[in-house]
């Protein structure tokens, strides 16, 4: 009798693979025959799973936004049942801030993928669409809703300076907590 296989998980494994050669290596680095080793299986296996690097590339962008809202609703979870505005935007962004070794791997993977889909629209139109909702969300927070793409910006601009190493992570806590009680005053 066959042996069943769980497709899920091996396209899981795959883009895990994917993603650490990513981290490591730059996307650049992303070939069938690197993300075949990286995840020790042949190259037949990996195109069994995936037709094109592109179809690959966007499976892995799926993995790590799943594991992005993983890590927010658990941190949400934490601050119990009606969190003030300004703590809940806080949680947020610096659950998703590259602030640790886990998140800061995630990240470089994040941004390699913000510079691949700039150059593929057809890539680009989840994130836009993501974008605009995280936006919306914000708003919904924010005293005045027009700060909310400030504060967005704020986030993207932190996560950049943390993985190129201008920022510590407590310069990018101190200013984003600045930026906070400019919105909302001081907690």
């Amino acid at each position: 009798m066959p042996k069943k296989v769980d497709r899920l998980q091996r396209r899981t494994l795959i883009a895990d693979a994917l993603m650490r050669v990513a981290a490591e290596h730059g996307l650049e680095a992303v070939s069938l025959r690197h993300v075949a080793a990286e995840a020790g299986v042949s190259a037949g296996m990996v195109q069994h799973y995936f037709r094109t690097k592109a179809e690959m590339m966007a499976f892995a962008m799926d993995v790590v936004r799943e594991r992005n809202q993983v890590r927010v609703t658990e941190a949400v979870g934490r601050l119990g049942d009606t969190p003030e505005p300004r703590e809940l935007l806080r949680t947020i962004i610096t659950t998703l801030l590259p602030l640790d070794d886990e998140s800061r791997a995630d990240g470089r993977v994040a941004l390699a993928f913000l510079a691949w889909t700039a150059v593929r629209p057809g890539a680009s139109a989840v994130l836009r669409e993501e974008t605009g909702q995280m936006a919306g969300f914000f708003a919904s927070l924010c005293p005045v809703p027009q700060q909310a793409r400030g504060l967005l910006a704020l986030m993207e601009g932190l996560g950049v300076y943390l993985l190129g190493g201008q920022y510590t992570p407590q310069e990018a806590r101190a200013a984003l907590d600045g930026h906070l009680d400019l919105l909302f005053g001081r907690p």
